[in-house]
């Protein structure tokens, strides 16, 4: 677990700074936020394996929150030597590095590759024989698929991202939205950990 949610929310409990992981919550969720931090502080304290529960459920709760703040449901942690391509590496080393230059080289390189994939076999398949209504719709294929590449590519590079983005994606996953907030595994297993060590610390 690597991602910079989990990574914000270990530096969270490590420095007892709960901020450092509301940034990445809406504001109407900080309050969720900060009551399973301190509930989470109190629990780890009580021994290595109630810091391990308990942090798991930090984890997962701030997680989960974050997902449905972007409209997106919670499918659990991932492993931190997941493959995430080069793209996702490559911003986060661009923002750590502050050199946007290799991300830049990366995108526009990736678009490169892709058009002149896309508008080869376009070309490959223009001078169809008139008559052969199979070869034709072969080529209308292509020319369409070409289209929305280019197409795709453009808007996508053109549209301003926003905050909007995600409040619209929220409006659209009111669903998920509620039920990402229903318990976590990790949640369950504490409360089962706790009720099983006599400890009274309630969790709801």
């Amino acid at each position: 677990m690597d991602g910079p949610v989990v990574t914000a929310a270990k530096k969270a409990l490590e420095t007892g700074d709960v901020n450092l992981a509301l940034i990445w919550v809406q504001k109407n969720d900080e309050g969720e936020i900060k009551k399973a931090f301190q509930k989470t502080l109190a629990v780890r304290k009580l021994s290595p394996e109630a810091k391990e529960l308990a942090d798991m459920y930090f984890f997962e709760t701030l997680v989960r929150i974050h997902r449905a703040g972007e409209g997106a449901p919670y499918t659990g942690l991932k492993p931190a030597d997941r493959d995430l391509g080069p793209a996702i590496p490559a911003t986060d080393k661009a923002v750590a590095e502050g050199k946007l230059e290799p991300l830049y080289k990366l995108l526009t390189n990736q678009i490169h590759d892709g058009l002149h994939e896309q508008f080869k076999k376009v070309m490959a398949k223009k001078n169809f024989d008139k008559d052969n209504i199979d070869a034709g719709r072969e080529y209308i294929e292509a020319y369409v698929i070409f289209i929305y590449y280019v197409e795709g590519a453009f808007t996508r590079r053109l549209r301003k991202p926003s905050m909007d983005i995600f409040q619209n994606a929220r409006k659209r996953n009111t669903n998920i939205n509620n039920s990402s907030h229903n318990s976590s595994r990790a949640d369950y297993k504490l409360k089962v950990f706790l009720i099983y060590r006599g400890v009274r610390i309630v969790l709801e």
